[in-house]
């Protein structure tokens, strides 16, 4: 591996240090990979773990999301290991999506990550009504117990949707569907991933715990690391 081939290695492959392991694993990898910096075989497991500071756990769910995704395939016995496939994915109206957006898709996520951590906060920032809080905690079920992908999909946007509505401030409930209408159609163009789905439900508890207990700090913190999952996978599958 030359100078330059190393540094691009140790920039792509940098420690993860956010509280989305998985995501931002996922991203690490799935960047490196489209942008040529994996040619073939990917890094023994403990030296990659190492390399990315998380745990092999964290490093296999990864690599397993991208095997489903079609970015790598593993093969066993002598000279086994993870390989890059030799055909990528290319859909073609996720791509084309990505390609016309260009910045905006950049802006879109930074915009997000304003918005929608401010509205979780000023959710516990008020004086809810037990309605309220039924109807959050109505939502985030709806989330976790829809039958299948694309019901979940819609059940996200509408939970989110919830949370700006609770504030009555018109708006924040605006912002954050504009938010939602850039941002679902992208999710809609990229691998769901199991992993992914149950540390969303684990955020999404956790907000609305965070409102309830009337936390906006915390409701905001979780929101924000939310996004920021969010959009280390539209990162990586998109960009």
């Amino acid at each position: 591996m030359s100078g330059a081939e190393a540094v691009l290695a140790r920039t792509l492959f940098r420690p993860v240090r956010d509280g989305n392991p998985f995501e931002v694993t996922v991203e690490r990898l799935a960047t490196a990979i489209r942008l040529g910096a994996v040619a073939e075989r990917l890094p023994p497991e403990r030296e990659l773990a190492a390399t990315l500071g998380v745990s092999r756990m964290t490093l296999r769910d990864a690599l397993a999301a991208l095997a489903d995704a079609g970015f790598v395939t593993s093969r066993r016995g002598r000279g086994g290991g993870t390989f890059v496939c030799s055909h990528l994915p290319r859909d073609g109206d996720a791509h084309t999506v990505a390609r016309s957006m260009g910045e905006a898709l950049v802006h879109a996520l930074d915009y997000r990550r304003i918005i929608e951590p401010g509205a979780a906060a000023l959710a516990a920032s008020a004086e809810l009504s037990a309605a309220a809080h039924d109807h959050l905690r109505a939502c985030l079920a709806d989330v976790t117990d829809a039958p299948d992908d694309g019901l979940r999909r819609r059940a996200d946007s509408r939970f989110h949707l919830a949370i700006a509505s609770v504030t009555g401030n018109e708006p924040v409930i605006t912002a954050v569907a504009d938010v939602q209408a850039r941002i679902s159609g992208l999710l809609e163009l990229i691998p769901v991933l199991r992993t992914n789905i149950a540390h969303s439900d684990t955020q999404h508890a956790g907000v609305v715990a965070a409102i309830a207990a009337g936390d906006p700090a915390r409701a905001e913190a979780i929101m924000r690391e939310h996004c920021d999952a969010t959009a280390a996978l539209l990162r990586g599958f998109l960009r």
